[in-house]
């Protein structure tokens, strides 16, 4: 009797999936209801590629490619996934990179949060739909790394973040410059007629010195910093710029993690807990972060059922200063944090706040990874909490009448003598209303009035767009005024400063009180009070409210109708209510 009798069965034949089904080529079949010839059928096709048996055996690692000649954020990956496929088979796996959707903030109508949720979706189902034991996400430009984040803590398969890294600094007529604060201070400059034409077309060719991503501490910035403090990236991972030796040893490295992780089945559940989602509250306060990192990072704890409390947030910004010197908040770029040490120096400087026991791709936990960590020197970029660039954190949450579900200030990049502040409201009822009349001479508007627009939250705009850094009226620009308590449902970019409120809650378009806010209103702004008030009586407001009732935004057909019938309020991170976990596990900050 032979072995593979002896039994009373034949011995596995090469394409019996049983006990394989979960792991490798095998993982996820497509069911013709026949195990054997579906994975039969697979190894068929992909072997018309070039594959052996013996490649097919080793453990997947999908590689996301979001490479796109619209996305130079973006214009690295080609390289970036060359050194992770090393990465991958120096360490035994087999690399397989696939596309999804590629979003880039400048080229992307009406906005690129519009489509964050659907690349989110994208990541998520290919993660699923295809054979992979871990993946590599590679992102850079704002709302993509929050969107795979998003994805793949849905997915559930282990999963790692690659950022492209951030673009180098240029020079003009002497001064160091980068995208995107130097972007505003110049066209502001223009808008002023401070500088002329040839200037203005001088700088632009300086602003942007390389492929990558924004230069300061923007939102691409802010979520690669988050990222490394979930512990969802190698250490070190956050910060080398894009066209550096650094960024592709990074790259390589990722690729060797993935295969462990893939070993370990190092899920992402397991990674971003209420704690590690607590840690990364506190670098974006610490980091003088963009506003939109609170959007999205509500969105990926969402996904996991895990709750963000903005009281507990502007609890914790009280006692949580800003150490990165880096614009727009401070002077620096991103390179020179990176010189400086990176986020492994700055959660040296942080870890009183941290909680150390929580784990990081690697396997091993915070505390371990900056135990190991290379020896502090002598900087000037990440300062210790005895010497901080702002004595508090970054965001501060706003609450009152005018928004009673919250709103958000970057106190941290405002005018201090503004941040207490009341005035009259001088309204525009939506983005397109602003654009006509922002910079007629016969507007009715001074510098201690407040610029308030409305209907440019989740679904007014559709998609929250950054409009919310309202350019200062053309007039006043002229006279010298750089800045005014700006007041709106939407969003701005995180490489803008000034005193603006954004992210009112409710927004307009769904009958929020900002819908009834008239010109000449009287409004008070207190960030030391974290309040925001408008100062109409209750009586008036609702007579408003009854005499302009309002309907939420709807569409007829296609992605249009399924992200104003879904999407939800910037305190729920904008995400779809159908995307979020529907069990909440954890609230944080925790007391």
């Amino acid at each position: 009797m032979t072995d593979e009798t002896k039994h009373g069965k034949p011995a596995p034949g090469p394409f019996d999936s049983a006990g394989t089904a979960s792991r490798g080529v095998a993982r996820g079949l497509t069911n013709y209801g026949d195990t054997g010839f579906s994975l039969f059928l697979r190894k068929a096709f992909i072997k018309g590629a070039g594959y052996t048996d013996d490649a097919l055996s080793r453990p997947i690692i999908g590689i996301v490619n979001t490479g796109s000649s619209y996305n130079p954020c973006h214009g690295n990956a080609p390289q970036l996934i060359e050194a992770v496929k090393r990465g991958v088979m120096l360490a035994g796996g087999l690399p397989m990179d696939f596309p999804t959707i590629s979003v880039h903030e400048s080229f992307s109508q009406p906005t690129s949060m519009y489509l964050r949720n659907l690349m989110s979706m994208d990541t998520e189902e290919m993660i699923r739909a295809q054979p992979m034991d871990a993946v590599v996400l590679i992102g850079g430009c704002d709302k993509t790394v929050p969107a795979q984040l998003m994805g793949a803590a849905s997915a559930g398969v282990p999963a790692i973040q690659l950022v492209t890294g951030s673009m180098l600094t240029g020079s003009h007529r002497g001064e160091r410059v980068g995208a995107c604060t130097d972007c505003r201070r110049y066209w502001g400059r223009y808008r002023a007629e401070e500088i002329d034409a040839q200037e203005i077309a001088d700088v632009n060719n300086q602003l942007v010195a390389s492929v990558g991503t924004c230069s300061v501490m923007g939102t691409a910035s802010t979520m690669a910093c988050i990222t490394e403090a979930l512990g969802m990236m190698v250490a070190g991972g956050a910060s080398a710029p894009a066209v550096t030796a650094d960024r592709v040893r990074v790259a390589e490295k990722t690729g060797a993690t993935a295969v462990a992780m893939a070993a370990s089945r190092l899920t992402p559940d397991r990674i971003l807990t209420g704690k590690s989602i607590e840690n990364a509250l506190r670098v974006l306060l610490a980091i003088g972060g963009s506003t939109n990192g609170i959007v999205h990072l509500t969105a990926i704890a969402g996904r996991l059922g895990i709750d963000i409390d903005l009281a507990g947030l502007d609890r914790i910004s009280r006692e949580t200063p800003v150490l990165v010197d880096l614009k727009p908040s401070g002077q620096h770029y991103m390179e020179d944090f990176h010189d400086a040490g990176g986020m492994p120096a700055l959660l040296r400087e942080l870890r009183p706040y941290l909680h150390l026991d929580v784990l990081t791709v690697s396997g091993r936990t915070l505390g371990e990874e900056l135990d190991g960590a290379p020896p502090a020197f002598p900087q000037e970029v990440i300062r210790k909490p005895a010497s901080p660039i702002y004595p508090v954190g970054g965001l501060a949450v706003l609450r009152g009448n005018l928004a009673p579900g919250g709103a958000i200030i970057k106190q941290s990049a405002a005018n201090a003598a503004l941040m207490e502040h009341e005035g009259r409201a001088v309204v525009f009822e939506d983005a397109e209303d602003m654009a006509r009349r922002i910079d007629d001479d016969a507007l009715d508007v001074a510098a201690d009035d407040i610029l308030v627009l409305k209907r440019i939250g989740p679904t007014g705009a559709p998609g929250m767009p950054e409009a919310g850094y309202m350019p200062i009226p053309k007039k006043l620009a002229r006279a010298g005024v750089k800045d005014m308590v700006r007041i709106s449902d939407g969003r701005m970019s995180g490489t803008a400063a000034g005193t603006i409120v954004l992210h009112v809650t409710p927004e307009a378009a769904i009958g929020g009180p900002l819908a009834y806010v008239q010109n000449g209103d009287r409004i008070r702004l207190s960030v030391a009070g974290r309040e925001i008030s408008l100062l109409v009586d209750e009586a008036e407001l609702a007579r408003r409210a009854a005499a302009q009732p309002v309907s939420r935004p709807a569409a007829d057909r296609g992605y249009r109708k399924l992200f104003l019938q879904s999407v939800t309020q910037a305190d729920q991170g904008v995400d779809f209510d159908f995307l979020r976990a529907g069990v909440t596990r954890d609230t944080v900050p925790k007391k």
